[in-house]
């Protein structure tokens, strides 16, 4: 970086960089027309820096603390054991899977919370195959998987005997045979940001007999999902990223209605058990969703969880598409102003229908460009060898902060000579 930018504000190294702003005034005038726009912005915590890894980690909503704080002071304090049941923590997994249950495109009692992202997959793929037919073999996984998935399904094959099979996302439609007892696949790919076809290759999957097990980690609060219209068998997410629901909150499984009395998980916790106070040496299945439990809730993480969610009362996930969509658009437009010429080049695709909601950028010495936005106020994340991660979560993301931050990459680009800049440094 030149001497110059060393001991810049974020605030002065936008402002001081050469070259007029041609997309700053389009901003403006986005945001003021914006229907979610600052009455839903101002309800997380948020400061001078633009945030587009919400992808990752999305931002505080504003009312989290002082529930926390009660929850702590009065319901585990006072209460103590009796919250169980007067304050309603026994319950929380079922309740606060019914708030996350609109946002996926599922009715009430589809959804539970809790356990790891890791762990749901496990139960959704163990009890996938639990419950496929006769003759199965194998068990196709999206070979772009977030690479824990992939992990977990192939323990999941050996431990049931069958073969895995990856297998890229536009050919599962192709792959799939009457031998295939499921599928696991990621909705919207976590490092290009493509979004895959739910529907289609769903309707694939059940054409032949299998099931389809989805990964909505990347698309749940970010666009619409539609488990049960388009026939979701089993389905899993976390709740940190466009969910907002801090770090390492508790993730969820979706069971299909009609598949509840045949799932049979593969962690046959107390929590799930029919009579689970009774303490008995045979393990009998509760009645719907409840048998995705296992052990006893996250409770602190749960109820976090719970008033995170409130940050979407009054918000529909059409408006919230609508706007990704606007965000990611504009967002391109200004990189491609402010960008010198062949620097970066988008691996995100551009058609709206198979796009999610961030913008990946190929550059070179990309760790080096991401840790200096960071430096200077835009967060962002990288991914090796060469590859830019923006988050756009549409809840509290501006017109003005794609602007910024398209603004502030190409001063970046424009200080770090492209010779200079080898491909996959740092991690």
């Amino acid at each position: 970086m030149s001497e110059n930018s060393e001991n810049k504000t974020p605030h002065e190294a936008t402002e001081n960089a050469p070259g007029a702003r041609d997309h700053a005034a389009q901003a403006g005038q986005l945001d003021a027309a914006d229907p979610l726009g600052a009455a839903v912005r101002d309800r997380f915590v948020l400061d001078d820096t633009v945030y587009l890894d919400g992808n990752s980690l999305g931002a505080l909503p504003r009312a989290v603390p002082g529930r926390l704080a009660e929850v702590i002071s009065h319901e585990w304090g006072e209460l103590r054991i009796r919250s169980w049941d007067e304050a309603g923590w026994w319950t929380a997994p079922e309740r606060i899977g019914d708030k996350i249950a609109p946002l996926i495109g599922a009715s009430p009692g589809r959804v539970v919370v809790g356990d790891s992202t890791s762990i749901n997959v496990f139960k959704a793929v163990v009890g996938g195959i639990r419950m496929a037919g006769k003759g199965c073999t194998e068990i196709l996984v999206d070979a772009t998987t977030f690479p824990t998935d992939g992990y977990i399904a192939r323990s999941a094959a050996r431990m049931t005997g069958l073969a895995v099979r990856p297998v890229e996302p536009t050919r599962i439609a192709d792959e799939v045979t009457e031998r295939t007892a499921l599928a696991l696949v990621n909705h919207v790919d976590y490092r290009t940001g493509e979004l895959n076809d739910l529907p289609g290759i769903t309707n694939a999957l059940h054409s032949a007999g299998a099931l389809a097990v989805w990964d909505l980690c990347h698309s749940a609060g970010a666009l619409p999902v539609g488990v049960e219209r388009y026939g979701v068998d089993l389905a899993v997410g976390c709740t940190y990223k466009y969910l907002n629901g801090g770090p390492g909150s508790p993730a969820y499984l979706y069971v299909r209605e009609s598949l509840q009395e045949r799932f049979d998980s593969p962690l046959p916790g107390w929590n799930s058990h029919a009579d689970p106070f009774g303490m008995t040496s045979d393990y009998a299945a509760a009645e719907g969703i409840v048998r995705g439990r296992v052990g006893t809730p996250d409770i602190l993480s749960l109820l976090a969880l719970e008033t995170a969610l409130d940050a979407w009362d009054g918000v529909a996930v059409e408006d919230v598409r609508t706007k990704s969509l606007a965000l990611t658009d504009f967002f391109l437009d200004c990189v491609a102003a402010y960008a010198p010429p062949g620097r970066v080049r988008s691996i995100t695709p551009y058609d709206h229908g198979r796009r999610g909601s961030q913008v990946s950028l190929e550059c070179s010495g990309a760790a080096e460009v991401m840790a200096e936005l960071i430096r200077r106020g835009v967060i962002g994340d990288f991914r090796r060898p060469d590859v830019l991660r923006f988050g756009f979560t549409p809840l509290y993301t501006s017109f003005a902060d794609a602007e910024r931050a398209a603004w502030v990459l190409g001063e970046v680009l424009r200080e770090l000579p492209e010779e200079d800049a080898a491909p996959g440094a740092g991690g």
